[in-house]
C-alpha cells in the first residue's frame, strides 16, 4: 500500500532537501541570511561571509547530504541480502573494526590520512572476516552472515573499550566523537557524492532483480537470477559504501535502519522507488542532524551520532506501532 505516489513524493524529497540545504547554510554560530547565502554562492558576498559558506558549511552539507544517502541507501541493499527489516549497515561488523583500527591510528599519534586510511581498512578487513566465517567450506546463508556479524560485532565493541580505557586523557575526546558521528573535518564531498550517485544508479538498473531476491533465492533462482554471484555484487557494493561512510564521518547509527522502513511505508517495497527516495531522505536526515549538532549549543558542537539516535529512536518504534497495527 503506497501512502504517497512517486509523482508526490519526489518532488516533496527535493523540497525538503532545498528547505534543509538553506537551513544548513545559514544556520550556526554566526547567522547568514538566504541573501546573504545566495550571494555568497555566486561571488558577490564579503569574502569572510564567502569563505564561511563555501569553504565551510557547504562541503560540510554536501559531505553530510552523501553520507547519509550511502548510509540509507546501505541499509536498504542490507534488508534485501539479509532478508531481515531490522538489518542495517553495521550489522556485518564494519563499523566494529573501522573503530578498532582508527583508534589504534589514534593512539600512535597519526594524521588524519593515516586514521582514515586505518579506518577503511578495518572496516573492509571486518567484513570480509565476516564473511569468510560465514561462508565456512560451504556457501553462507543470510542467517549464518547474520549471526556471525552480531558476534564479531560484539568483540570488536569489546576491544574498542579496552582501546579507549587504555588510551591517554588528552586522545579520549577526540577518540570519543569519531566514534559517535564528527562532521567537523569532512570537508571532502566529492568522494561520497560519487559514490552515492554511482550506487544508486545501479540500484535502480537492478531494481527487479532486487525485488526479486527479496522474495527469496528459490524464487529468484525460477526466473533465473544467479543468486550466488548477485548477492556477492550487493555484499561487495554495501561494505565498499559503508566503508566510505565511516572512514568519512565515524560512526552515525539509525539512518541505515529507520530511513528505509519510512520509505517503505510511504512509497511501497518497489526498490525502483525506494532506493533513490531512501538516498535522497537519508542525506536530507542527516544535513539536518548535522546542522542541529552544530547549532543547538552554537558554538560547541554535540557528536552528530547522538543527535541521529536522539531522532531515529523514537522514529523507529512509531514506524513499528504502525506496522504492527497495519498487519
Amino acid at each position: 500500500m503506497q501512502l504517497i505516489r512517486p509523482q508526490t513524493l519526489f518532488p516533496l524529497l527535493i523540497l525538503l532537501g532545498l528547505i534543509a540545504a538553506v537551513f544548513a547554510l545559514t544556520s550556526g554560530s554566526a547567522e547568514i541570511s538566504p541573501v546573504e547565502v545566495w550571494r555568497s554562492l555566486t561571488g558577490d558576498a564579503p569574502d569572510n561571509v564567502r569563505r564561511l559558506v563555501v569553504d565551510l558549511r557547504l562541503p560540510r552539507a554536501l559531505t553530510a547530504f552523501g553520507v547519509g544517502g550511502l548510509l540509507a541507501v546501505s541499509g536498504v541493499l542490507m534488508q534485501v541480502l539479509l532478508r531481515n527489516p531490522l538489518a542495517e549497515p553495521y550489522i556485518l561488523g564494519s563499523s566494529g573494526g573501522a573503530a578498532v583500527a582508527a583508534l589504534l591510528a589514534m593512539m600512535f599519534g597519526l594524521g588524519a590520512f593515516a586514521i582514515d586510511a586505518a579506518a577503511f581498512g578495518g572496516a573492509m578487513a571486518a567484513t570480509l572476516l565476516v564473511f569468510s566465517i560465514a561462508q565456512g567450506s560451504g556457501s553462507w546463508t543470510p542467517a549464518r552472515l547474520l549471526l556471525t556479524g552480531v558476534v564479531l560485532a560484539a568483540g570488536f565493541s569489546a576491544a574498542t573499550t579496552l582501546l579507549l580505557a587504555l588510551s591517554p586523557d588528552q586522545n579520549l575526546r577526540g577518540m570519543l566523537f569519531w566514534l559517535m558521528g564528527d562532521l567537523n573535518y569532512a570537508y571532502s564531498p566529492t568522494q561520497s557524492l560519487i559514490l552515492l550517485t554511482i550506487i544508486t544508479a545501479i540500484g535502480i538498473v537492478t531494481a527487479r532483480d532486487l525485488n526479486v531476491l527479496a522474495r527469496g533465492d528459490l524464487q529468484a533462482a525460477i526466473v533465473g537470477l544467479p543468486v550466488a554471484g548477485f548477492r556477492l555484487l550487493v555484499f561487495a557494493v554495501t561494505a565498499l559504501a559503508t566503508a566510505i561512510s565511516v572512514t568519512t564521518v565515524g560512526v552515525i547509527g539509525f539512518i541505515g535502519l529507520v530511513v528505509p522502513h519510512l520509505i517503505r511505508i510511504m512509497a511501497g517495497s518497489d526498490h525502483r522507488i525506494v532506493l533513490p527516495a531512501s538516498a535522497l531522505a537519508g542525506g536530507i536526515l542527516l544535513v539536518i542532524a548535522d546542522t542541529l549538532a552544530r547549532t543547538i549549543l552554537a558554538p560547541r558542537q554535540l557528536p552528530v551520532g547522538a543527535l541521529t539516535a536522539t531522532l531515529g529512536v523514537p522514529l523507529f518504534l512509531i514506524l513499528m506501532s504502525r506496522s504492527r497495527h497495519s498487519t
